[in-house]
């Protein structure tokens, strides 16, 4: 009998797994662009050890293991930025990646008012671009990140987070 993945809200105790999922998830995007300057690889552990106390942050978890992670924060605005959506690559696939994205639409938009979602993804990120657009993101702009990678800004309205859920 196999174990099932779970979804819920990330404690202090995560950071440490959430840290170390991130930088590995993260090394096919840093090839992808020839560039291991990315933000998600020079994150320090203590500040995902902030984003989890302050940020509403979502992890999945196999048993006690931690194979998926996602970020988000609500801005002024009443946008809501979704970031760092990671899942461990032998579990990529498999929906976990938007389970994690509902998840974490569901508490900004309920929790904490959100109106919209932002999220970005480098401009060479296929999957990730896919998925996104599954789960009703539209691009609306292009930015460039601190790391130089050219980023395709996605957005969506807040109430259809649920029509994907």
């Amino acid at each position: 009998m196999g174990m099932s993945v779970t979804i819920s809200v990330a404690t202090e105790q995560d950071a440490e797994q959430i840290f170390r999922l991130q930088y590995l998830c993260f090394q096919s995007e840093a090839a992808l662009y020839g560039n291991y300057r990315i933000d998600p690889l020079l994150q320090s552990l203590d500040s995902v050890r902030e984003e989890v106390a302050s940020d509403c942050v979502f992890v999945a978890r196999l048993g006690d293991e931690v194979v998926g992670s996602v970020r988000g924060a609500l801005h002024d605005d009443g946008a809501a930025s979704i970031g760092k959506l990671c899942v461990h690559p032998r579990l990529q696939g498999h929906g976990i990646g938007a389970r994690l994205l509902r998840a974490a639409e569901s508490a900004l938009a309920e929790e904490r008012g959100a109106t919209k979602f932002r999220l970005s993804a480098g401009h060479r990120s296929e999957g990730s671009l896919r998925l996104y657009r599954r789960v009703g993101y539209e691009a609306v702009g292009t930015s460039q990140g601190q790391d130089g990678v050219p980023m395709v800004v996605l957005e969506k309205p807040a109430g259809a987070y649920a029509a994907t859920a």
